[in-house]
């Protein structure tokens, strides 16, 4: 029997990265000005600037407008102007303003599980656009704790365990992304319920286990099928 259900926070519970993609289309068009875009490997550039920048930055978007900053800087040779640059800094700022949507279903789908598990939030990014986040999602109450954390690897799983003196074995987690939510669990002997969201950023998109190829996960739709993916996996845990 499980005896704990983890929740991740972003594009499991409320719309994320579609606002993140569209504050690239509009850095593409800022950038677009000063260069051709056909030859300079924005979004690949951009990608390996955020990717070097998390250990200074985090997740988030502060640290994405700050990648966005310096690889615009670098890819116009210096020649973008203040007020193109003030308008990137705005990207950012619309995404941190931008109001929190839940996805479809998802409170009577955590509802559900909470009505037979305990369950816990855990999310990752800046803290304070995650806090505010929590506080407008509605969905604070039905967590036994709420983790905010800068990376979701297996230590800090491990950590969030050993705080409720769970073994791996008797925890599951459900989320969108393979590389934070599911595969540092599964490692650590726990169990997933993936639920794909319909875009996904790149650097997420870097992990080992293919869907449906690992035995302690089940993969969902939509929310409303999260309880019956519980259910399945407890069955395998009997059998």
């Amino acid at each position: 029997m499980f005896g704990l259900v983890g929740f991740d926070g972003d594009d499991t519970l409320w719309h994320s990265e579609g606002y993140f993609r569209a504050a690239h289309a509009e850095f593409e068009a800022i950038v677009g000005k000063y260069v051709d875009l056909a030859d300079a490997g924005l979004h690949e550039k951009l990608l390996a600037t955020e990717q070097r920048n998390i250990k200074l930055f985090g997740y988030g978007a502060k640290g994405m407008t700050l990648s966005m900053v310096e690889t615009a800087i670098a890819l116009t040779g210096e020649r973008i102007g203040a007020a193109d640059i003030h308008r990137i800094v705005g990207l950012g700022k619309a995404i941190l303003e931008h109001p929190v949507e839940l996805l479809p279903g998802i409170r009577p789908a955590v509802e559900a599980v909470a009505r037979e598990h305990p369950v816990v939030l855990v999310t990752k990014g800046d803290l304070f656009h995650q806090e505010a986040k929590v506080r407008a999602c509605g969905l604070a109450d039905l967590f036994r704790r709420i983790e905010i954390v800068s990376e979701k690897n297996a230590s800090t799983y491990a950590r969030v365990l050993g705080e409720f003196s769970m073994a791996p074995s008797r925890f599951v987690m459900v989320g969108n992304s393979l590389r934070s939510d599911i595969e540092p669990v599964l490692r650590l002997g726990g169990w997933g319920v993936y639920m794909p969201y319909h875009v996904t950023w790149a650097h997420e998109m870097e992990h080992g286990i293919e869907p449906g190829h690992a035995p302690r996960m089940a993969s969902v739709e939509v929310p409303a099928q999260i309880p019956g993916a519980l259910s399945e996996l407890r069955a395998r845990v009997a059998g």
